[in-house]
């Protein structure tokens, strides 16, 4: 059976592609905004409770390039393994690479945006017990 695909590129072409992006995204757009969060004084006082919920949102988009890279994956193996796919072994290496990533960054934003006392996000290390409003 030969893969069934919606778009033009073959399954171990699109993985890369998904992983690539879904790596740029951790990589350029979470990261710097969850180092600024983690460590105190790099964010005012004022402007934290804006920082945790602009972080919130990158990670929900997080996860939803996680989903299309996940997809990538699935649609990848549901392909026929006698079948040629001269880059399948580099797509799942890249893939992992970027699942564990993922799984890194991840825990260290939930770390920071999980509810304490049922309601408020954890403040960063070196801010116990203060929190800014948005």
């Amino acid at each position: 059976m030969e893969c069934s695909s919606d778009n033009s590129y073959p399954s171990d072409i699109c993985l890369m592609l998904r992983s690539h992006g879904e790596q740029h995204w951790l990589v350029s757009q979470v990261m710097p905004v969850l180092r600024q969060v983690e460590h105190p004084r790099l964010v005012p006082e004022d402007q934290l409770g804006a920082a945790l919920a602009y972080l919130e949102v990158l990670w929900l988009d997080a996860l939803r390039r996680s989903a299309e890279t996940e997809a990538a994956l699935r649609e990848l193996l549901d392909c026929d393994p006698r079948a040629q796919r001269p880059f399948h072994a580099e797509a799942r290496r890249y893939e992992r690479a970027v699942c564990a990533l993922r799984k890194s960054v991840g825990a260290r934003v939930k770390r920071i945006i999980a509810p304490r006392n049922g309601s408020h996000p954890h403040p960063p290390s070196g801010r116990a017990g203060e929190r800014a409003t948005a």
